[in-house]
Order: C-alpha cells, then structure tokens, then sequence
C-alpha cells in the first residue's frame, strides 16, 4: 500500500509543478524555484527551472541582479537578490509560443520574499497593448522568509515606466485578460544585505489564453 500512495504523491506533485495548457481551467500557470547552481551574477534564463518560460531583465541594473545561494548555510536557499544593484531594476517571465494569462477571477501571485530596508518588492504585469502596470500592494521588510498572496484583481495598480523603472498615476480597474509577462520589482536600487529585495520561489495562477 505504502509504494503505491508515494506514487500517487509523486504523481499529484508533478501534475501542479507544470504550466497549463491553453484554454484550460484555472489553475496553477507556473512555478519557478530557480536552479540549485552556484551563485552568479547577472541572472540569466539558465537559471530558470522551468522549460517554458523565458526570462526578460530590464533597468539600469538589470545585468547586476544576482541568483544567490550561500551554501555554508544550511538549508539557504537559491534565490533572486537585488542588493548590488546600484541602479533601479526590473524582472519579468513570459510563457513561450506567445501565450498569454489570463489573471482575472481568481488570479493570484504567490511568492517567498525577504525584503530589508525600505524595499516593497512589488508585482509587474504588461498588458496586451505593450504597457506596464505595478502593484501598490508588496511585501515588505521582515526578519525572516515570509509567503505573500496577492489577488490581482483586488490590489491596486500604478502604471509603470519600464525605462526608467517608477511608477505614474493610478489604473483603475486594468484588463488583466491577456497579461503577457508578469514579474516583479521594488522600484529601487540596492544597498548591500540591509537593503534589498530577495525572491525565493513564485506562483502564478490563472488560465493560459492563445
């Protein structure tokens, strides 16, 4: 009984670890712990787990966004880490083949965060038009990893200047029908370990649009 119910598990587990097809139902779209590989900077797409992603850096400092590990940690995780970045950043993931997400309803983000200083590490989204919005909503400052849950269409939203990575005026009610890269930012630069943004893992829910 035992080896069939670890199978079952198993089987269970890989089903969510996945990305929807389009025109499912909702569900989970995708989930990205990043590769368990050496720390390096800048954070490229080798350092994505998941094969049908792509990733997309933008800002002054998208080149010094790092994928941090310290392995003389136990059980430290491998994570996005903005602390060197000496200007503002942003990172983004796209499904491939030009799908996009479908993020009204019951749309969510779920993510791992630890933030210190001042950071909020905010939620990205870019519309079918090509424009950008930010989160007003983030995870902020805490002492240890916390997991934060954001309903998309129950959080306010900003525009966004993809350039120079700040926010505008306020969006009322966006078209989150047809997103087409979702990420995240903290509209900031870094300031070592006392002031940076870390991302550990991210969920992304929804249905998968052609």
């Amino acid at each position: 009984m035992l080896p069939f119910v670890y199978f079952l598990l198993l089987t269970t587990m890989h089903a969510f670890s996945g990305t929807l097809g389009a025109g499912q139902t909702e569900g989970l779209i995708f989930r990205e712990d990043w590769k368990e590989i050496p720390a390096e900077t800048p954070v490229t797409a080798a350092h994505l787990t998941h094969p049908e992603l792509e990733l997309h850096l933008y800002g002054a400092a998208k080149t010094q966004l790092k994928k941090s590990n310290h392995p003389e940690i136990p059980n430290d995780p491998f994570y996005i880490w903005s602390g060197t970045c000496e200007g503002n950043w942003a990172m983004a993931l796209a499904l491939k083949n030009g799908l996009a997400m479908d993020l009204t309803g019951n749309g969510k983000v779920i993510w791992k965060t630890r933030q210190s200083g001042f950071r909020h590490l905010r939620v990205l989204v870019q519309l079918t038009d090509g424009s950008w919005l930010v989160s007003e909503e983030g995870s902020s400052e805490s002492a240890d990893w916390q997991v934060s849950t954001f309903h998309l269409d129950k959080i306010g939203w900003r525009k966004l200047n993809m350039e120079r990575i700040t926010e505008g005026a306020k969006v009322t009610d966006p078209d989150l029908s047809a997103v087409q890269k979702i990420g995240m930012s903290d509209l900031m630069a870094g300031g070592g370990s006392p002031a940076s943004s870390r991302l550990d893992w991210l969920e992304v829910h929804g249905t998968v649009r052609q």
